[in-house]
């Protein structure tokens, strides 16, 4: 729980109807901010909307504020029809105090800048990454496409990496760094490659989680932290290196956003919601340091969703693997007390498993009406055997529980407090057409509890929230 507004925080941080992906988080001043590529929910490609900014008091991560569109997708003279999305973008400080906003549009190469003097105020254009001739990074003989731009300033040079490199695509070797001077636009050390993509990656130690995309940079003590989505897509890795432009070496996987490799609870290669790319990165808020990533919802890649995750960097500079959760930034479980939202899940599977997002033989998380509607989200398609899961919650004297749910159906929702563990309840469901609300007796221990709902019936049910009932 935080302490000023008394609001918890849960996954995804944001509202249930914003989709910000590709979140970057930075903390100047006081607050805390995320800046991202803007997805549409229902949306039938990436990043459909202007950068918009969200922000939240470091001391009250629960309590998030909707600072409005920070810059337009029309504003880049590229751009002017607004025939192109804004891809992921990420911020800087320049030498001047003012703030700098890199970002690559979807169908060029080249790294456009827009500038500000404030962290959330109107962003204006500013120019392009050049060489000293003119030249825009991106566009002399021999550069790579210039893609999802990560930038960290000291001093008065801005360390800009940038890069994608897909499988059996031998024209693009690794991720890429480009040294940039005082004025944040002009080259002073051309591309060098630090991490390798899958088709180059042979003897280095990054094979299995060569770099795909999503580079983000970080200065951690002596160590620059480089974060990055590998060639599996649904997982944030990281590399180490005492230098900003060589000597990378790879550290391991932060987060994954199907929860592969975790076997805390279950075994490590089952998949406990449906992933697809990640982009995210960490900071410190108030001593401590998170994850941020992004899940996919409506069944597709292009509805995605801000979430993020306490991680620990050990003394010996590693970060373990940590788990999705419904309650990253609060400190702690959850109450175990009250409503929830269903989208607040964290695990979402059926029997048949699948690493990936899509196909209408699963769950999804989504919402009623168009995007910018603020409805509620609910999980929807819940077919026999389709199952919800939240993390965690600080359970007392619970002695019921209930689901709100919706549709044609005619069945049941198992409780447990494990993905496999034992039924503790069976709620009966039967047809309605509206939210309905079905609960039963249900004495679930007390202490940190996980809750797990799977649909067991005929058709197929829409699950909008559960409720724990507590002794009084």
């Amino acid at each position: 729980m935080n302490k000023t507004s008394g609001k918890q925080a849960v996954n995804p941080y944001l509202p249930s109807w914003e989709y910000i992906p590709d979140g970057e988080p930075y903390v100047f001043g006081d607050r805390v901010y995320i800046y991202g590529s803007h997805d549409f929910y229902n949306g039938y490609v990436f990043c459909m909307g202007d950068y918009v900014c969200w922000s939240a008091p470091v001391d009250d991560l629960g309590n998030w504020r909707y600072e409005g569109v920070i810059y337009p997708r029309n504003a880049d003279p590229l751009n002017k029809e607004g025939k192109m999305c804004l891809y992921a973008p990420d911020i800087t400080v320049g030498p001047d105090g003012r703030y700098y906003l890199y970002y690559v549009l979807d169908k060029v190469s080249v790294v456009s800048v827009a500038v500000c003097d404030t962290p959330a105020g109107n962003f204006t254009f500013y120019g392009y990454v050049h060489y000293p001739d003119g030249t825009r990074l991106g566009e002399k003989e021999g550069d790579q496409p210039q893609f999802d731009p990560g930038v960290l300033t000291e001093g008065d040079r801005t360390y800009l990496y940038t890069g994608f490199c897909s499988r059996g695509d031998t024209s693009r070797n690794g991720a890429m760094l480009t040294v940039i001077g005082a004025d944040m636009l002009t080259v002073e050390k051309a591309p060098v490659f630090v991490v390798p993509g899958c088709e180059y990656s042979a003897g280095s130690g990054f094979e299995g989680h060569e770099f795909f995309e999503a580079p983000s940079i970080r200065k951690v003590g002596e160590n620059y932290y480089f974060i990055y989505s590998s060639i599996v897509m649904h997982e944030l890795c990281y590399a180490v290196s005492r230098k900003p432009d060589e000597g990378f070496t790879y550290g391991g996987v932060i987060v994954s956003n199907c929860d592969l490799h975790i076997d805390a609870d279950k075994p490590a290669d089952k998949p406990m919601a449906y992933g697809a790319n990640n982009h995210g990165s960490i900071v410190e808020i108030n001593g401590e340091w998170y994850i941020f990533y992004h899940r996919h919802t409506n069944g597709t890649w292009y509805s995605r969703q801000g979430c993020a995750e306490k991680i620990e960097i050990l003394q010996d500079g590693s970060i373990p693997q940590v788990e999705i959760t419904s309650c990253g930034l609060n400190g702690g479980p959850l109450v175990g007390a009250g409503e929830y939202g269903a989208y607040l899940a964290c695990n979402l599977f059926t029997e048949e498993e699948s690493v990936y997002v899509g196909d209408d033989r699963f769950p999804k998380i989504m919402q009623d009406g168009r995007d910018g509607d603020e409805e509620p989200g609910y999980i929807g398609n819940m077919k026999d055997g389709a199952t919800a899961g939240f993390k965690y919650f600080d359970c007392k004297n619970v002695t019921g529980i209930s689901v709100k749910v919706r549709g044609y159906m005619n069945g049941y929702f198992e409780v447990r407090t494990k993905w496999d563990g034992e039924v503790l309840a069976k709620i009966p469901v039967h047809n309605s057409n509206v939210w309905e609300e079905f609960g039963v007796s249900a004495a679930v221990p007390d202490g940190k509890q996980a809750v797990y709902l799977t649909y067991r019936g005929r058709d197929k049910a829409s699950l909008l929230s559960f409720t724990f009932r507590t002794a009084q």
